[in-house]
């Protein structure tokens, strides 16, 4: 393990005594929430407990942060690729590609809210797929009001009424590929292929 990983292992325990501090928990509330033991986090936030990612986890959806805020992880190689995020719409938009035309890849990011926000569906040429990273999305779609947890993906056209929020105020973090009209993902898990509900495999 280079020093510079050692550097960032070690400043993981006291980011996280901060800011569980800062929120008000007590070690015994962090623990009856995220099922790790007393013991075990405050060992990991002396120090005497290496960070894993099973134990960051459950910390990150506990204090509904990303998980790259609780290791502080420093940028690697040349800063120069590092893309500019962009807020619209009170969300954040991480571009992951630079391809000018064809389909986009974004990293979105739906900040947490303190009151559901009132849908306000948009229609505009194009396709959409979505994969819901963290959090739970509230995908509001035509006449249809879905919540999509971790690990679901949904795709439509986005010429249909469209919204995306927070289903429970929480963060949600997306990644999302937008194409033109009628370009559509494919997910290839094997050599038969088969639809499920909107996604093509």
């Amino acid at each position: 393990m280079d020093g510079e990983t050692e550097d960032v292992l070690d400043a993981v325990g006291p980011r996280l005594r901060t800011l569980r501090r800062d929120r008000g928990i007590t070690l015994a509330d962090l623990a009856a929430t995220t099922g790790v033991s007393e013991s075990t986090l405050s060992r990991l936030e002396s120090g005497r407990r290496r960070a894993t990612l099973e134990l960051l986890l459950p910390l990150a959806r506990t204090y509904d942060v990303p998980l790259d805020d609780l290791v502080g992880a420093p940028r690697t190689g040349d800063p120069r690729i590092h893309l500019k995020p962009i807020r619209r719409f009170g969300m954040i938009f991480v571009p992951l590609s630079r391809r000018p035309g064809g389909t986009q890849a974004f990293k979105m990011i739906i900040p947490a809210q303190p009151k559901p926000l009132e849908p306000t569906p948009q229609t505009h040429e194009g396709f959409e797929w979505l994969y819901v990273l963290n959090g739970r999305l509230r995908l509001v779609l035509g006449e249809r009001d879905l919540t999509l947890p971790p690990g679901e993906a949904a795709e439509f056209d986005t010429s249909l009424p469209h919204w995306l929020g927070s289903a429970d105020g929480g963060v949600v973090e997306l990644l999302i590929l937008f194409g033109l009209q009628g370009m559509r993902a494919h997910v290839r898990a094997g050599p038969h292929r088969s639809s499920h509900g909107g996604i093509q495999r």
